[in-house]
C-alpha cells in the first residue's frame, strides 16, 4: 500500500461525500478508492469511515485522522510548488471559497485570464457565503467581503466594496424619496440576513429601529435576490455595488440617501500562514492585484 495514495484517497472521500464522487475527481475506480482507505484502515487499526448504502459518516478517528491527513498533503503539495517556483511555473489544482454573488458575478473572467497565464493550475472554486475553516476544509484562498478581524490567517485586500441604498424610480415615486436616514422608517427594507450592521451609523440605525413594522420586510440570505426585488418595486435594498451597479448604471435602480453612504468594506483573499507559500498561491494572489481597477469597474456607474 502507498500510504500517500491511501491518504489522497480517503481526504478525497471525506472532501467529496462519497466513494463514487471520490473515483471521478481522482480519476480511478470506485473500487480502487474503497481498497485503498479499507487498507488505511487495517494499516491503522482503526475504523475511520462508517458506510452506509447512501452516505459516509467519519469516526472520531476518522475526524482526527482527516484534519492531520490534510495538512500533510498540503505540505506536500506546498513543497512540490516551492520547488516547481525554480522552472518559474505555477502548477497543481487551486482550491478557492468564494461569496456566491460576487462569484457569479466577477470570477469567471478573473479566473480565465489567470489560467491562460497560468495553465498548469487548476481551478475548484466552491461557493459559499459561510466563513469556511481555511485549513481543516482544506482551501488554498478563502475570498472574504467586511471588515476583517485580526486572526491567524493572512489577509491581502484586493478591491473596495462599496454599500449603497437602492430602490426603484417607480418604488421612490410611489412611497416618496427618503431625504434623511429616519425617513426609512416608513419604507420596506429588503434585507440581506448575513449583513452585520453599525448601529452607530444613521442609516443602520434606522434600518434596525424597532418603531419600523418588521413584518414588512422581505429577508434573504442572497443579495441578487434582494436587488432583483428592488428593481422589482418591492422596497429599499443596502447591497454591494458589484451587484447593484449595473442596474444603477441602467437606470433600474436609484441610490438612496447618497450623502449617508455607509463605510466601504474590502475585498479580501485570506489564505493560512505557511512557511512554505505555494506557488499556484502567490501567483493567484498577485494576479488578483489590480485586476478590478481602481476604482473597481462596477463602481463606474456615476
Amino acid at each position: 500500500m502507498d500510504r500517500i495514495d491511501a491518504m489522497h484517497a480517503f481526504v478525497t472521500v471525506v472532501n467529496e461525500g462519497s466513494f463514487t464522487r471520490a473515483a471521478e475527481r481522482l480519476a480511478m475506480s470506485p473500487q480502487l478508492v474503497s481498497k485503498y482507505v479499507s487498507q488505511l484502515e487495517q494499516h491503522l487499526g482503526v475504523r475511520l469511515l462508517n458506510r452506509t448504502t447512501r452516505k459516509i459518516h467519519l469516526t472520531e478517528a476518522g475526524t482526527r485522522y482527516q484534519h492531520l491527513a490534510q495538512q500533510v498533503l498540503n505540505d506536500i503539495d506546498n513543497m512540490e510548488n516551492q520547488l516547481g517556483d525554480l522552472q518559474g511555473q505555477a502548477r497543481g489544482v487551486l482550491r478557492i471559497s468564494a461569496p456566491v454573488s460576487f462569484a457569479i458575478h466577477h470570477m469567471a473572467p478573473l479566473l480565465s485570464e489567470f489560467q491562460k497565464v497560468h495553465p498548469a493550475v487548476g481551478i475548484d472554486l466552491q461557493l459559499n457565503d459561510r466563513k469556511v475553516d481555511i485549513v481543516e476544509e482544506g482551501f488554498d484562498i478563502a475570498l472574504r467581503i467586511g471588515h476583517l478581524k485580526s486572526s491567524s490567517l493572512i489577509a491581502k485586500r484586493i478591491a473596495p466594496v462599496r454599500l449603497v441604498l437602492c430602490a426603484s424610480p417607480d418604488y421612490l415615486k410611489q412611497h416618496g424619496t427618503p431625504e434623511r436616514p429616519e425617513d426609512l422608517r416608513n419604507h420596506r427594507y429588503l434585507r440581506y440576513s448575513y449583513m452585520e450592521l453599525d448601529a452607530n451609523h444613521p442609516v443602520y440605525r434606522w434600518l434596525q429601529n424597532t418603531d419600523r413594522d418588521k413584518n414588512t420586510e422581505m429577508v434573504s440570505n442572497n443579495g441578487d435576490v434582494l436587488v432583483a426585488a428592488a428593481i422589482a418595486g418591492a422596497g429599499i435594498a443596502l447591497q454591494p455595488t458589484f451587484i447593484s451597479g449595473s442596474a444603477i448604471r441602467q437606470g433600474k435602480l436609484q441610490v438612496v440617501l447618497p450623502d449617508h453612504e455607509p463605510e466601504p468594506m474590502g475585498l479580501y483573499a485570506v489564505y493560512a500562514h505557511r512557511q512554505l507559500l505555494a506557488s499556484k498561491v502567490r501567483s493567484f494572489i498577485d494576479f488578483m492585484e489590480g485586476f478590478f481597477g481602481d476604482p473597481p469597474y462596477w463602481d463606474q456607474f456615476e
